[in-house]
Formats: C-alpha cells, structure tokens, sequence
C-alpha cells in the first residue's frame, strides 16, 4: 500500500476524470465525452506558457536545487531573444540584464512577454497538427504533477527563509532612529514583518504547509487551496506596498488557481451550498512491472527528499551565518555615547552634527551612526580582533567614500572605549551597550492582558 501511494504522486493527480469505469464481464463500457474545443485550447495554452515559465525561470533551480542546472534564464540565447522583443517591439533601447534584487525589472516583463508569445504560436500550431485528438487527459495527470512539483519545492523554499526566519530582519540601528515618514512602502512592510519574528515564522509556515501538501496526491487539493489563499496574500503586499516581486507571485497565484480550479464545483458543493460532493478516485496509471514501479518509488522519494531537504540546509546555513543562529562577537549590538571629544571639542560643547550620542554594530559589516542633531549616517563597520580596530567606511555629500580606522578597548563587559581619526579630526568615545530590547518596537514583546490598547 505505501508504494502505491507513493508511486500515485508521479503518476496521477486527483483531477475529476469523466470516463467511466470498467462494467462487469460481458457489460458495454461507456465512451467517455472528449473535451470542447475552448478546453483544449485553454489546456495547450496552459500547458505551454506555464511549462516555459517554470524551466526559464528560478523554479527549475527549486525542482533541481544545489546548482545542478545550467542558468537558463541568464543564457546568451535567452538574453539575446529578449533584448531583441524589448527593441524591435516595445522601442525600449538598451536592456539591463544587471540583477538587483528585483522581480519587476523592465526584462523581467519582456521576458514573460517573449515565452506568451511563443506559447501562443506553438499553441496554434500544436492546434492544427493535433486538431483531432479529442482531450488531453493523460497528459494533463502528467502536466499537473510537474506543475505541483514546482509550485510546491517554490513555496518551500520560499517559507523556509521566513521560518527560519531570515527574510525579512528585524530593524538596525539606523533603521529604528530614522523617521518614519523616510520609509518607503516596501521598507514599512519589510521592517514591519521582521520586527516581528513570530508573524515571519507563521507566513513561513502556512508557505511551508502548502507546499508540502502539493506533493502528495491525496492532499494536493488542500495544498493548492493553501497555497492559493498563501499566494493571494502575499501577492496583495505585493500590489499594495509596492515590492518588486508582482510579477512572480501573480504567477505563483496563477498556478495555485489551476491546480485548485478542477474541484471547484465539489468544493462550491459543500462549501457553498450544502450538497454533498462524490470523491475522486486515485487511480495509478500502470508503468510497467513490479520492479519498474519499485524504482520509481525510491527516485520519487529521493526527489522529494532532496526538494525539501536542500532549502532547509541553506536556510541553516544563513542561519549560522549571518541569522538567529550565527555567533555573535563582543562588538555586535548598539551602544550609548556616555563621553566624546573631537579634535579638543567636548561632548558638553553645541556642535551637533559631529557628536555621537548612539553607534551601532552588525557583525555582517553594516553600522550606524546617530549624531547629537539627530542625524543618523549608515557606515560600513570591520573589526578586527585581534589588532582591536574598526575600519569605519563612509560617504559624503559628494558620494565619495573614504576609510578610517578607530582602535577601541573593551574595558569591561559592556563598556567601550574608541579613539582615533574620523572625518580628519581626532576621536575619543567612551559608550556603554545598550540591552537587544531597548528599542520600544523591539522591547514592547506580547500581552495576553491590556487594559488599554497600547498604541504609539
């Protein structure tokens, strides 16, 4: 029974199928009715793009993960389409193939553009060679599971970068003294998120859980109903808090709608008006004798295996370095200005555009500056220590950008001592740490009980 089940996850999928079943010995089997031709031509479309789109994009790296695939998407031959769309199509001139953390970049919209494209001709083509074929069935199993086995290894590895959770950070230094009002929509929902790591861990999860459920026949109708309210979701913040990820998540909606669409009258049945709803066999599809069908059971489970396996060991990974998990050095965290001097200029004295009251360190080499006008300067921090130093970078007015090297004492646990040349004067700090939880966003923590709604 357990390889049978196994075995029905690359085999079929739980898709109504209007044939009917073999009748007793002797009985007359039913025809079963082809598909109108509005069907197969929405199913040869379907099938066409969405295919395109997983092997020319990030998901195969997700159904094939630890680099185990050639960059499809940032081939020459690709690039090469693409910019010639964006030319002699749109007249956008020059294409930027720079990546950027963005989803949304000009070559991104060419892109899907180019593979509807195509699809559509190979689609008109495939229509008039095959224009007798009356469905599309057996494929369309097949389709389905390719297209579960996508989507799913997608949105896990995708929650388990929330889970872990290490895609959204908590909040800097600079990142909490900067006025609200200069954060961009994208920033507010970013910094929001990560101040909160247990809403980051349950987006991760409800991620995980559905693509997780894709991968089993039985429960891919659950997946995708998950991962379809998962993707509305995050295709929302999305549209509304303007993150360059819209063009994807619109197609990870899409495909989670496919999947889920078959059982929509079932579903509408019970949910909406009370009728009971037949259930779907899950048949297998023979592929051959009993040692054939073993061994697809064992590559299926390594499959599966490697598809959830490798987006937790990056996720560990990250972890370690840089994550919850990473090891902290004795400078991490934000430290208070108790005393500073520069250039013969004392704390006590009015000059505040050079005063430090607060400096912050991130062992990943970020840091920040908050000057005593309220001015808060982001700098690039490198300590050293073994040779007790700091290599302070930053910039000017002139986006020019200049390199100091401040030696520092830890005194005591918890006090600091820095000293020497920054911005071309002499420095001499003394600072205290201040706890992880001194800010109110950070600190403030959850309450069962409120008397009042504390709300700042």
């Amino acid at each position: 029974m357990l390889e049978r089940s196994m075995l029905d996850v690359a085999t079929i999928d739980a898709v109504p199928d209007t044939e009917a079943r073999p009748a007793e010995a002797g009985a007359v089997t039913a025809i079963r009715p082809g598909w109108s031709l509005a069907t197969r031509l929405a199913f040869r479309l379907t099938f066409l793009y969405f295919t395109l789109y997983v092997i020319s994009t990030q998901m195969l790296g997700g159904l094939l993960p630890f680099g185990w695939i050639p960059d499809i998407e940032g081939s020459m031959a690709m690039r090469r389409v693409f910019a010639w769309v964006g030319t002699h199509v749109f007249r956008t001139g020059t294409v930027s193939f720079q990546p950027s953390g963005s989803g949304d970049k000009l070559i991104d919209y060419l892109q899907a553009f180019s593979l509807l494209m195509i699809a559509v001709g190979a689609a008109a083509l495939w229509s008039l060679v095959d224009r007798r074929r009356p469905d599309y069935r057996a494929l369309n199993k097949w389709f389905r599971v390719f297209l579960r086995f996508a989507l799913g290894s997608t949105m896990i590895s995708y929650g388990m970068v929330k889970a872990f959770p290490l895609q959204m950070p908590a909040p800097g230094l600079q990142r909490l003294l900067e006025p609200f009002g200069n954060f961009s929509p994208m920033g507010v929902l970013w910094y929001s998120i990560g101040a909160s790591t247990s809403y980051e861990m349950f987006a991760g999860f409800m991620e995980l859980v559905g693509g997780t459920l894709l991968f089993v026949p039985q429960l891919a109708t659950l997946g995708a109903m998950v991962t379809f309210a998962t993707t509305v979701h995050i295709f929302t913040l999305n549209m509304t808090y303007d993150v360059p990820v819209k063009l994807f998540s619109s197609h990870l909606l899409a495909m989670a709608l496919f999947l889920a669409t078959p059982h929509a009258m079932r579903l509408a049945a019970v949910l909406l008006f009370n009728l009971p709803a037949q259930p779907v066999p899950l048949r297998p599809d023979p592929i051959g004798p009993l040692a054939l069908r073993r061994v697809a059971w064992v590559a299926q489970v390594a499959l599966i295996a490697i598809i959830a396996i490798a987006p937790a060991f990056h996720a560990v990974r990250a972890a370690r370095e840089y994550g919850f998990l990473a090891k902290r050095s004795a400078l991490h965290g934000t430290w208070a200005v108790d005393s500073f001097e520069r250039g013969g200029l004392t704390g006590r004295e009015n000059a505040t555009s050079v005063r430090w009251v607060m400096f912050g360190i991130n062992d990943l080499g970020g840091g920040a500056i908050q000057f005593a006008n309220g001015a808060t300067r982001q700098v690039g921090v490198q300590v050293n220590a073994g040779m007790q130093t700091m290599l302070i970078r930053y910039g000017d007015e002139q986006q020019k950008y200049h390199t100091d090297i401040l030696s520092y004492v830890v005194r005591e646990p918890g006090i600091l001592d820095v000293q020497g040349a920054f911005e071309g004067a002499t420095v001499n700090a003394t600072l205290h740490r201040l706890p992880a939880d001194w800010s109110l966003l950070l600190g403030r923590g959850f309450h069962w009980i409120s008397e009042v709604p504390f709300n700042r």
